[in-house]
C-alpha cells in the first residue's frame, strides 16, 4: 500500500463524525485527517478515502484510495480515474435501531476494515469516545471475567487493556463505596500561572512573568468568586479540594496563605476527606512556600517531574532539573506530607524505554505514595503539535513494554492503578493510569473521572458540574482567558447563581 500522508473521511451524516474521525486517527496518529461531506471538494489529494454512509436501514463503509488524475498523467483510460477499493461493508441495521446501536455497528466495521489494512490492533480496540473504565463499571454486575470477556468481544479490547480496565473498576468501587460518593461535591480551584508553558502543553495556563503585577488582581477575582458561590451546594458535605492549574505553586507565600485562608474562612472542612495542592513544577517549589501549605489543612500534594532526563527536560521546556525535583520532593517529605504524588510522561520525544527506565529508577529511590503515568497526548494547542515537522528526527514511542515498566516500578513500590482515562491523539494509543499506595488513592481523581459527584468550580478555565438525580451532568463553563475572566468576573458569578440546584435557594 502506497505510503499515506493525507486522509480525507467523507460522511453524509456528521453526527457520527467523532466516532469515525477519532477511531480513523487512532490507526494513523500524525496523518493529516479532514472530514467532507459528499461531493465535497478535497478528497482527490488524499492517500486514503474513509467513506462512511449511514441511514436508517443500513451502514456502508469503504476504504479506497484516490488514482491518479488521467489528464495529468497523459492516459485516456478512464479506469484510472476510478478509485481503487480496498474494502467495502454493506451492513444492514435492525429495525428502530437507536443511535448506541447504529454506533457501535459503524465502530465495529470500521475497526475491522482498518485493522485489517495497517495489520494490527489498537490496545483498546475500537473505544474512543467512552472512558474504559466507567465501561468496566457497567459490566461488574455480570462478574469481573464476563466483564473482561465482554470488553474483548464488543469492543475489540486486549486481555491485558480489559483486566485493567476491571481491576481499576473494582477498586474504584471500592473506594467509591467507602466514602458514600454521591452525597458530598468537591472544591476545583485554578490557579492559570506556569514558571513557563511546556512544549506540550495544551492547557489554558500563561506564563508567570507575563502576569505577575497582576497575580492579586486574578485573586481579588477568585476570591470575590468564591465568597459569592460558597453556598452553591449548601445543604451537601464538602469532600475533596483540588487546587490545580497551570502551577498554583507559582503563587508567593503571601498570596498562597491568603488563597488557602479564604477557603478556610468560606467553607465548613470538618468533612473534607482529601485537601490537594499541585505543587507541581519543582522550579516553583520553595520550602518557605511548602511552610506555607503545613500550616493549612493540605493533605496531599504533587511534585511532577514528567521525567528524570535532564536532556528531555530541557528540550521539552521544564526550566527545572532533575536534582530540583529530588530536592523539592526531599523537602517535603522532611517537613511532614506523607501523601506525594509525581506525575510522569511516556512518549516524550526521544525518550524510549532506556529513558523511561531510568526515570522509574530514580522515581523508586525516592518512594513516592503515588504516581500518574501519563501517555503523551498532541492535542491541538501543544506547540508541539504545530510545530511537529521540526522534530521529525526525534522519535515519539510509547510501548506496551513502556507501560508494563512503569507499572512493574510502581507494584515494587507497593502500588497498584486506581484510576485511569485516555484522550485523543495518545502516544500509542495507550492511557493515563493512577498508581497509588493503599490508602493513598487521590479521591478527587476518582470523582472526576466517574462522574458521581457535584464540583463546583472556580477561576479561570473552571467547569462547574451539576450531577442531577438521575444521572445527567449540567455544566457551567468559566471562561479560559485570564483577561476575559477578570473583565466578566461578574458574568462568570452570574452564570453560576442562575443555574443554582433548587436545594441551594
Amino acid at each position: 500500500m502506497t505510503k499515506i500522508s493525507q486522509i480525507a473521511i467523507i460522511m453524509n451524516d456528521r453526527s457520527y463524525e467523532y466516532d469515525v474521525y477519532t477511531l480513523v486517527i487512532a490507526f494513523f496518529q500524525g496523518i493529516r485527517t479532514k472530514v467532507l461531506d459528499p461531493g465535497e471538494d478535497g478528497a482527490a489529494q488524499a492517500d486514503l478515502i474513509v467513506e462512511a454512509r449511514i441511514d436508517p436501514e443500513r451502514v456502508f463503509l469503504q476504504l479506497c484510495r484516490e488514482r491518479e488524475d488521467a489528464e495529468e498523467a497523459g492516459v485516456t483510460d478512464e479506469s484510472v480515474l476510478m478509485p481503487s477499493v480496498f474494502e467495502t461493508r454493506n451492513v444492514a441495521l435492525p429495525e428502530g435501531a437507536d443511535r448506541s446501536t447504529v454506533k457501535n455497528q459503524v465502530k465495529r466495521n470500521l475497526y475491522e476494515m482498518l485493522r485489517k489494512l495497517c495489520g494490527r490492533d489498537l490496545p483498546w480496540g475500537s473505544l474512543t469516545g467512552i472512558r474504559p473504565v466507567k465501561l468496566a463499571m457497567q459490566l461488574l454486575p455480570e462478574g469481573a471475567s464476563r466483564a473482561r470477556e465482554q470488553m474483548q468481544e464488543r469492543y475489540y479490547v486486549s486481555p491485558g487493556k480489559a483486566d485493567l480496565a476491571v481491576r481499576i473498576a473494582q477498586r474504584e468501587r471500592r473506594i467509591l463505596r467507602g466514602i458514600g460518593a454521591g452525597d458530598g461535591y468537591s472544591l476545583y480551584i485554578g490557579i492559570p500561572f506556569c514558571p513557563s508553558i511546556c512544549l506540550y502543553c495544551s492547557f489554558s495556563s500563561s506564563p508567570l512573568n507575563v502576569w505577575k503585577d497582576r497575580v492579586d488582581e486574578y485573586l481579588d477575582a477568585l476570591l470575590l468568586e468564591m465568597r459569592s458561590c460558597r453556598d452553591f451546594f449548601s445543604g451537601k458535605p464538602l469532600h475533596t479540594i483540588y487546587v490545580g492549574g497551570g502551577t498554583p505553586t507559582t503563587l508567593s507565600e503571601r498570596q498562597m496563605d491568603r488563597l488557602l485562608c479564604a477557603v478556610e474562612d468560606n467553607f465548613d472542612l470538618s468533612g473534607v476527606l482529601e485537601f490537594t495542592v499541585e505543587a507541581g513544577r519543582p522550579d516553583s517549589i520553595t520550602r518557605e512556600k511548602l511552610q506555607v501549605l503545613r500550616g493549612h489543612p493540605v493533605t496531599r500534594i504533587s511534585v511532577n517531574p514528567q521525567t528524570m532526563n535532564q536532556k528531555t527536560l530541557d528540550l521539552i521546556g521544564r526550566r527545572h532539573t532533575v536534582e530540583d525535583t529530588v530536592r523539592a520532593f526531599e523537602t517535603a517529605r522532611a517537613l511532614g506530607f506523607d501523601n506525594i504524588n509525581m506525575d510522569l510522561i511516556v512518549g516524550l520525544p526521544g525518550e524510549g524505554l532506556e529513558e523511561v527506565t531510568h526515570t522509574m529508577q530514580m522515581i523508586e529511590a525516592m518512594d513516592p505514595d503515588d504516581v500518574t503515568v501519563h501517555a503523551l497526548a498532541l492535542k491541538r494547542a501543544a506547540r508541539l503539535a504545530l510545530h511537529m515537522d521540526e522534530y521529525e528526527k526525534i522519535s515519539f514511542h510509547a510501548s506496551d513494554r513502556i507501560m508494563e515498566l512503569c507499572e512493574e516500578a510502581c507494584g515494587r513500590l507497593g502500588m497498584s492503578p486506581y484510576y485511569l482515562y485516555r484522550q485523543k491523539n495518545m502516544a500509542g494509543n495507550f492511557e493515563n493510569v493512577g498508581y497509588a499506595k493503599s490508602g493513598k488513592a487521590g479521591l478527587y481523581n476518582i470523582l472526576i473521572m466517574e462522574e458521581v459527584e457535584c464540583i463546583l468550580a472556580l477561576g479561570a478555565s473552571g467547569s462547574t458540574k451539576i450531577v442531577t438525580g438521575d444521572g445527567r451532568i449540567e455544566r457551567i463553563e468559566n471562561v479560559k482567558d485570564i483577561r476575559n475572566y477578570l473583565d466578566r468576573i461578574d458574568e462568570m458569578i452570574g452564570r453560576k447563581m442562575a443555574s443554582a440546584p433548587a436545594y441551594c435557594h
